[in-house]
């Protein structure tokens, strides 16, 4: 099974209930997991012999690694060692004598060696193993793999339910507000307020709201956040940052805005320039390309800032 979809729209949470469900020995009435018999124990102390993850290097259990090391580095690969390691479990024979199940988690991450090693094993697996594969970019995995799969697209749920079930999680005011900037995806969203991130994340709205006219200024309040506890990354900072002039651009041209609904607008967004918007928008592209790796983070921010605020400077009249 592929499941794929957008990021935070539940395809991970949706793998590890049904890894958990086919290997269940007492499953319940309502089709999920019993969570008391041996096999439910033993997988949720991680040791179950009969289930096996893979997950890219410098990732955890299909999220990405908040050490300090993951952080500078991002995620990794799925490399074919880790494939490889799978053909004796696949192979060779169940413990429990019942199914056997591998959850390899970002399976884009794959790099063409681990893929082409997935792929013989997915040509004649033995009838009690169960493959459950999670992707957000479909695109990067083989078309051999994904003719192999069955797949299960995951959308974006309905914007009021998503912001109910935010609500019900302690996110009762601001939960519209961050679904907007998740692009909808109510996981992600849970996963900022988990990971302490939502105070950085209003930190840089703030900055952008009310930006100071000298790029340095901007630099250093941007390197002060990135320098607090927390896995907030730089490549998040530009994102953000990029996804701040899309709206004002948009905002320009159609009065409406897409991510930041729920923010306070700028005051002088009337006299914004949506031609320069836009190329500040394009422009930072190039910073996204280097984002995990710049050479010296100060001057990378002070070069970011001084291209944002180019962007919002306002028409001469």
């Amino acid at each position: 099974m592929l499941l794929v979809g957008p990021p935070g729209v539940g395809k991970a949470a949706f793998s590890e209930q049904l890894a958990a469900l086919l290997l269940c020995e007492a499953p319940d009435t309502s089709a999920g997991a019993c969570g008391r018999c041996q096999a439910c124990r033993w997988l949720s102390g991680g040791n179950h012999p009969d289930f096996r993850r893979v997950a890219p290097d410098g990732a955890d259990e299909g999220e990405e690694a908040t050490t300090e090391k993951a952080k500078k580095k991002g995620p990794g690969i799925i490399r074919i060692d880790q494939i490889r390691e799978l053909e004796d479990f696949v192979f060779v024979g169940s413990h429990r004598h019942g199914r056997r199940v591998v959850l390899l988690t970002n399976a884009e991450a794959m790099n063409q060696a681990a893929a082409n090693a997935l792929l013989k094993i997915l040509e004649e697996p033995p009838a009690t193993v169960y493959f459950i594969l999670v992707s957000s970019k479909t695109k990067s995995l083989l078309p051999t793999i994904r003719s192999r799969c069955r797949v299960i697209p995951f959308a974006r749920p309905d914007a009021a339910a998503a912001t109910a079930w935010l609500a019900s999680a302690g996110l009762e005011k601001q939960g519209e507000r961050y679904l907007a900037l998740a692009g909808g995806a109510p996981m992600q969203v849970m996963q900022w307020k988990e990971e302490g991130q939502l105070a950085q994340i209003d930190a840089l709205v703030d900055s952008l709201i009310a930006a100071p006219n000298d790029p340095l200024v901007l630099a250093n309040r941007w390197d002060a956040m990135l320098k607090g506890d927390g896995p907030f990354r730089l490549e998040q900072l530009v994102e953000g940052v990029q996804r701040w002039l899309f709206d004002l651009a948009q905002e320009r041209m159609a009065g409406t805005v897409r991510y930041h609904r729920g923010w306070p607008r700028p005051k002088n967004v009337s006299s914004l320039n949506p031609v320069a918007l836009l190329a500040g928008w394009r422009e930072i592209h190039q910073f996204r390309r280097s984002a995990r790796h710049p050479l010296n983070q100060l001057l990378f921010l002070e070069s970011l800032a001084a291209h944002v605020l180019r962007a919002l400077r306002p028409v001469s009249p």
